[in-house]
């Protein structure tokens, strides 16, 4: 029998995971991982400036021919392509680790019906899925400043670039987006704990052994 388990620690949980999946899905295909010195378009020299963004596999770039607004895509057509071995590093680690969350935050959804499968608790599962895919997370984070020095990144942020150096570069929202998803990555990983607690207390047993279908504890 199915019985529908609903408490503010897990509901929270599995809140967390769906934020924490979704933040680091879109900070890996965003653009805005560096923001490149101030230029202005050819042949439009009295034109406004603007900054450039590059990303792992992406960039923002003003054409000559476009009078507003910038054009966006995907600088790198195959996976060789990709500016520097590091950059390729940190798409395998950030991948790898972001399938690990989306899978969780899927079987998280779920976990208001199902708390164990082969008599292991899901969330204690799920936690240490999240503590990998955190550990993923922080090895492409680290791997990210080393690609840096780059012709690519060179040609956003001038000569001065160089490994952990963005030379005429600043940081983008991407970067600090895909920092704050590892961090609450952990925070899922650690809270994944207080979730299965709450789902398995003995208020819980209780309603359980009452015949309730449905409990909703707070």
């Amino acid at each position: 029998m199915c019985h529908v388990i609903v408490t503010c620690r897990s509901m929270l949980w599995t809140l967390l995971s769906i934020v924490a999946a979704f933040g680091e899905l879109i900070a890996f295909m965003s653009s805005d991982w560096l923001v490149g010195f101030p230029r202005v378009p050819e042949h439009h020299r009295h034109g406004e400036a603007y900054r450039p963004t590059l990303g792992i596999y992406g960039r923002c770039v003003k054409l000559p021919h476009l009078q507003r607004g910038v054009l966006c895509g995907p600088y790198a057509v195959h996976f060789g392509e990709i500016a520097s071995g590091f950059w390729q590093a940190t798409c395998i680690f950030l991948a790898a680790g972001i399938l690990l969350l989306c899978a969780v935050a899927f079987v998280s959804v779920f976990t208001i019906c199902f708390q164990s499968i082969m008599k292991k608790s899901i969330f204690n599962v799920c936690g240490l899925l999240q503590g990998i895919a955190g550990l993923f997370l922080i090895l492409g984070l680290m791997l990210y400043p080393a690609g840096w020095g780059s012709d690519k990144a060179r040609l956003y942020c001038g000569a001065e670039a160089a490994p952990y150096r963005a030379g005429l570069c600043s940081m983008g929202w991407a970067f600090y987006t895909a920092a704050g998803g590892t961090a609450l990555t952990f925070l899922c990983a650690v809270f994944s704990a207080q979730a299965e607690i709450a789902t398995s207390s003995d208020k819980v047993q209780e309603e359980i052994e009452e015949g309730k279908s449905l409990i909703c504890l707070l």
